[in-house]
């Protein structure tokens, strides 16, 4: 197939171009670059070095032989150069990662708000309009995230997508599906449970085939297409707002850092292993909805867990200690999370469980590279509200972390 991947150069994006390639497919990156900007805003760098999107491209080429394009394209404000990109490529599928993916981050500020509004609301409407105008039969899959569920406990497990209610009528009650109930705990998750609007509407007046991928949080940092090359390797976030929880507690454990945990740690997240998540990818794409078809919705996620539990596990394999500091977000204290995952569990995943030596892996990455990490930007600093930041800011045992200016 020809493959669009639109956020290629991204932390899932760039392994998911990878790993399709490997598999013969022909890959086109689309991508603005802006994580990378933002890494010049937020004053930090992956804790791994990242050579140009075109130096790795030029890598995967030299080990493989296989070819990535690259183009430098803002889907999100440049609609008639995307269109003419599709018109000119004609792509067989489009993977949708062009959104600005970190929920701390779009809570930092009222611009933060914003601009995550704008980006990953407006990409994701462009890409549909342009795919409608076109004419252009592409399967889009899109990467969205379980956090629109929110994470209060209802005793129920959460399905994949849609919900079996009763109606009540004149004639009586009359059986229907809608779309699970969204509670989503930031503007980032918020801007995801709108792109599902979006895509139920492109459905059904369009006959876009699209795939909506509910992802958990994501772990790890290689997967078998990375490990070839040292230049290969993926991004690894381990800021307050952009590194994922599994993989800060476990650069806190190799820089003899406490483990963070806020609140309690009782609440409970679903994960997913980063080679997982783009194998996962590729069996959405192999099973496409046919034209007409409602939005298909996968749980792309393995497992579950608390948090303090994971700063446990991590505890007991390095001899790390655990600090609990306040809650930067406005979120349950505790909460059970019950998740189905059928669907993927029936077209052939075998899922990666945490185990320890995937876990020693990525502190032996952390290990490597401990001279990349500023140790002030570890900290969750984003808070949810103008209340919790002022309690945050307060609390002494978060200002004891802080290092010495």
């Amino acid at each position: 197939m020809k493959i669009a991947i639109l956020g290629g150069d991204g932390f899932v994006g760039w392994p998911t171009c990878l790993h399709l390639s490997n598999a013969g497919h022909e890959i086109h990156i689309v991508d603005n670059l802006s994580r990378r900007w933002i890494d010049t805003e937020l004053g930090v760098q992956s804790l791994t070095p990242m050579d140009s999107i075109q130096e790795r491209a030029r890598i995967w080429r030299q080990a493989t032989g296989r070819t990535l394009h690259f183009h430098l394209l803002d889907v999100a404000k440049e609609h008639e150069r995307l269109k003419a990109f599709l018109l000119e490529h004609r792509p067989d599928a489009v993977i949708h990662f062009a959104e600005q993916r970190a929920a701390p981050y779009s809570m930092k500020t009222d611009r933060h708000k914003v601009y995550t509004v704008d980006n990953n609301v407006r990409a994701t409407h462009n890409l549909l309009a342009a795919l409608v105008e076109t004419g252009i039969d592409a399967h889009l899959v899109h990467l969205g995230t379980m956090g629109v569920y929110g994470y209060s406990s209802v005793g129920a497990p959460i399905p994949e997508g849609y919900l079996d209610v009763e109606i009540d009528t004149p004639a009586g009650k009359r059986p229907q599906q809608i779309l699970y109930p969204t509670r989503p705990g930031s503007v980032y998750h918020m801007t995801k449970s709108l792109d599902q609007i979006l895509f139920q509407f492109y459905a059904q007046n369009d006959a876009l085939r699209i795939t909506d991928l509910h992802q958990g949080i994501v772990w790890g940092t290689h997967t078998d297409q990375t490990r070839r090359h040292d230049q290969l390797v993926n991004r690894f976030d381990y800021d307050g707002d952009y590194g994922t929880v599994l993989n800060r507690f476990l650069i806190q454990a190799a820089i003899g850092y406490p483990l963070t945990v806020h609140g309690t740690g009782g609440q409970t997240r679903a994960f997913i292993h980063i080679q997982d998540s783009v194998r996962c990818i590729e069996l959405a794409l192999s099973d496409a909805p046919e034209r007409g078809e409602r939005v298909r919705i996968f749980n792309q996620m393995t497992e579950t867990h608390r948090v303090r539990d994971l700063a446990q596990l991590v505890a007991r394999l390095t001899g790390a200690e655990v600090a609990f500091l306040p809650n930067p977000r406005k979120e349950a204290e505790e909460n059970d999370l019950i998740v189905r995952n059928d669907q993927f569990l029936a077209l052939g995943l075998d899922p990666i469980r945490l185990e320890d030596g995937l876990l020693a892996e990525v502190v032996d990455v952390a290990k490597r590279f401990a001279h990349r990490i500023d140790r002030s930007r570890v900290p969750a600093v984003s808070a949810w509200t103008k209340e919790i930041a002022a309690k945050v800011d307060r609390d002494p045992e978060r200002r004891s972390l802080r290092p010495a200016s």
